[in-house]
């Protein structure tokens, strides 16, 4: 291998010596128990001397990342209609069970579906992944959180015994003006977050705010697209007033806050001037 030969070029050499690992499927490390090398590192740049061992270890099938968004965020846009619809089989035929539902209720099946159509375009049109693939076995329990708690919050809020929020519209206007805001900052902070990628680099850079209003949210956190994500289920609970929503809504925010700090740490890590004043995902708290 030359000394300037990238990590990519030994991946595809190691692929034509065995097929059945293609590219995606190999983590190569200079150490067992450390982190994988990315394609774009060059080998004499790397901590090794005129010769050096690498480690190779099988990450089993892969999947592309848009097919596994598309996949996800497809099934809670459907079957969320199964209960918004009432289907025979999910409620019965009972003469109370087809009652005209509550406003919120319309206004509830819009939103729910407008964030995943929303995430459907974004995956399609937007998003720009440093990494190509992640293990197929994953896309299981994936697809079980989502489409699983998409399921649960649509039966309750569909139900026709379902109760309307305690302080009627001012409650329902105030969490959907705060839902669209934060929609309208999401959208805005994955725009930004993509222009960093044009021509399809894989250079990380540090984010900083444009002219949008929305992406302004840079200066006191690392991932603002977490903060306006968990903002969007908070609105959405406040709006729904349901239970099920309020704990899908927790399970989201500590998920993301995990991630926001994995990222927080990775930046501050590659990045020497990186902002001192941002958190992960809450300005001046978390």
């Amino acid at each position: 291998v030359e000394p300037n030969a990238t990590i990519r070029e030994i991946r595809l050499m190691f692929h034509k010596l065995y097929p059945r690992w293609y590219p995606a499927r190999q983590s190569i490390k200079l150490d067992p128990k450390g982190k994988s090398l990315r394609d774009e590192e060059i080998l004499q740049h790397l901590p090794v001397g005129t010769t050096a061992t690498l480690y190779f270890k099988d990450l089993g099938p892969q999947i592309g990342w848009t097919t596994v968004f598309l996949i996800e965020y497809t099934g809670p846009l459907f079957i969320y209609f199964l209960f918004y619809f009432r289907m025979p089989f999910v409620y019965g035929l009972d003469e109370r069970f087809t009652s005209s539902p509550h406003p919120v209720v319309n206004l509830a099946c819009i939103c729910h579906s407008f964030h995943y159509i929303k995430r459907l375009i974004e995956t399609v049109f937007v998003h720009r992944f440093s990494h190509g693939t992640m293990p197929l076995r994953n896309i299981v329990k994936n697809c079980l959180y989502y489409w699983g708690f998409a399921a649960w919050l649509a039966y309750y809020i569909n139900h026709p015994l379902y109760t309307p929020p305690s302080y009627g519209k001012k409650q329902i206007n105030f969490a959907v003006i705060m839902f669209l805001l934060c929609e309208a900052g999401n959208f805005s902070i994955h725009v930004a977050l993509s222009d960093l990628r044009r021509n399809g680099s894989k250079t990380r850079k540090i984010p900083y705010p444009t002219k949008n209003p929305f992406t302004w949210l840079f200066l006191f956190v690392s991932c603002p697209n977490y903060t306006y994500e968990v903002g969007t289920w908070i609105s959405f609970t406040i709006m729904t007033q349901c239970v099920p929503v309020g704990l899908f809504t927790l399970l989201c925010f500590i998920q993301m806050t995990i991630w926001a700090k994995d990222k927080h740490c990775t930046y501050l890590r590659e990045f020497k001037d990186y902002p001192s004043l941002r958190m992960p995902i809450i300005p001046f708290l978390l």
